[in-house]
């Protein structure tokens, strides 16, 4: 309690302190973080800051950001995405390969434009949280075997507070909070946060309108086991990177059941795991952990579990394994629009200099490269709460707009994990569940809720705004607009 009531203390005198000095400093640390031009970069008509800001002096905390701003960036509202993991990047997803306004072609060499870019409709911020993800930093080598929920959602907190001092033109915007992956987690502890300190004041500094929560691609096929061994450790027995992580126990029984009726696992597995898994377990029983592991290792085959109808990145298995299998694949995935690889081009592109350079990033010359995810935060997590949906209750009574989506072909956290989660919120039924369309197309399928709104993005895998782009945009802007989605065309 104390400590709490020391980092509110905090804030407000970081507050004050901004205050009085909101008319010189800020402006001058803006333009430091300007970003002139990207590596490869297109013209583009609005402007973009980059940086670092610390959040704890003591320990040489540094988060960095990217802001990449509206054509109109007065009249539109503020959204911080962030990116799962935990240990995650939101440049290398969010930022990159999804909502952000540039995509890196296959070389690393250039940028080319993104047509559904969220940067349309809002100023996008994207943070890599917590340190050690990205560029993000700690002088204090202990802080990356220390860190959970708890502190990644307060070191967000101070992140905002201090980021709205160089950026005092985003106070009282609207500010929205979206996230993906185990964002959900990382989101709605992050809109508590914010919502308690708003208390305070009479006029909130952070005007905080809703937050969404959806899927990401959080590792490579590399990390796999490590991510296994993690979860279990965590007392939840799949994989939880994707559709938002929200409850351990329904998540756990809602991932086998899409794994059986989307025919990845035999009959015999599927009962064997719920013969065996204890779902509310403090402990993984070895026979629980074979059954698992039996299904992982020799039914699912060769896919890609964010995306089980999509080709696997035939690319990166060459150059690990040397096998030569282009072949139709790679015509495939060009043909829908879907290129698996794109992690390898975020991290061909972040690790150059010139990039570097023009983002303000690496200033402290980190000994490590830049990297999609960071393994050494996924094995040493240390408090990861068991269920979002207190969390979720209180944000909606609140009045806090809700919104949670799901990309229906994804196996890592699947629709059905989060339909069995927020069934158990027990909320009153608005609008039943009804299919929404983008143009002349179903796009997804929703039901509206007393205090939240669930959402399908149908073909779309843990990465939502990767695998459907203009049906992901269509979803935001029904968000943004606080409108019901489209139920014609």
């Amino acid at each position: 309690m104390a400590r709490t009531h020391f980092i509110f203390l905090l804030l407000l005198a970081l507050l004050s302190k901004t205050s009085a000095s909101s008319s010189s400093l800020p402006s001058r640390e803006q333009e430091n973080d300007r970003i002139k031009a990207l590596p490869g970069q297109p013209k583009v008509t609005f402007s973009q800051y980059s940086g670092y800001v610390n959040v704890n002096e003591s320990h040489g905390r540094s988060l960095f950001y990217w802001l990449t701003e509206s054509n109109s960036p007065h009249t539109k509202p503020l959204l911080l995405w962030l990116n799962g993991g935990p240990g995650c990047s939101s440049v290398a997803y969010g930022a990159s390969e999804e909502i952000g306004p540039f995509r890196i072609n296959k070389t690393g060499s250039n940028l080319f434009l993104n047509k559904f870019s969220w940067n349309k409709d809002a100023n996008l911020l994207f943070l890599e949280s917590p340190v050690g993800v990205g560029f993000s930093y700690t002088n204090t080598s202990s802080d990356l075997k220390n860190f959970g929920d708890e502190q990644t959602a307060q070191d967000n907190l101070i992140f905002l507070i201090k980021w709205l001092s160089r950026f005092p033109q985003y106070k009282y915007r609207d500010f929205y909070i979206a996230g993906e992956s185990y964002a959900g987690h990382y989101v709605p502890q992050l809109a508590k946060k914010i919502h308690d300190y708003n208390k305070a004041f009479s006029k909130p500094i952070i005007n905080l309108k809703g937050f969404m929560v959806t899927n990401k691609k959080g590792l490579s096929s590399s990390n796999l086991k490590i991510w296994v061994t993690f979860m279990i450790n965590q007392r939840s027995l799949f994989i939880k990177v994707g559709n938002a992580v929200t409850d351990n126990e329904y998540d756990s029984i809602g991932t086998v059941a899409y794994w059986w009726t989307h025919a990845i696992i035999s009959d015999k597995t599927y009962k064997s795991i719920l013969k065996n898994c204890n779902f509310t377990a403090e402990k993984v029983s070895d026979d629980c952990d074979r059954a698992v592991n039996y299904a992982m290792n020799h039914e699912f085959g060769d896919i890609d579990q964010y995306s089980i109808y999509t080709p696997t990145c035939v690319a990166s298995k060459q150059k690990k394994t040397g096998f030569l299998r282009m072949k139709n694949t790679l015509l495939r995935r060009r043909r829908s629009g879907y290129d698996p690889c794109t992690e390898s081009y975020a991290e061909k592109y972040y690790n150059r200099l010139d990039v570097q350079r023009a983002m303000h990033a690496n200033v402290t010359g980190i000994r490590y490269k830049w990297t999609a995810c960071s393994d050494v935060l996924i094995r040493n997590w240390k408090d990861s709460d068991k269920t979002m949906l207190p969390v979720y209750k209180e944000l909606a009574a609140a009045g806090l707009r809700i919104w949670v989506f799901s990309g229906d072909t994804d196996s890592v956290v699947p629709v059905t994990a989060t339909r069995f989660s927020l069934s158990h919120l027990n909320l009153p039924v608005k609008t039943p569940w009804y299919p929404w369309y983008s143009g002349n197309q179903v796009g997804g399928w929703t039901e509206v809720y007393k205090g939240l709104t669930f959402a399908t993005v149908r073909g779309a895998g843990h990465e939502v705004p990767l695998f459907e782009p203009k049906r992901a945009l269509i979803l935001f802007k029904s968000f943004l607009a606080g409108k019901e989605l489209p139920k014609s065309y």
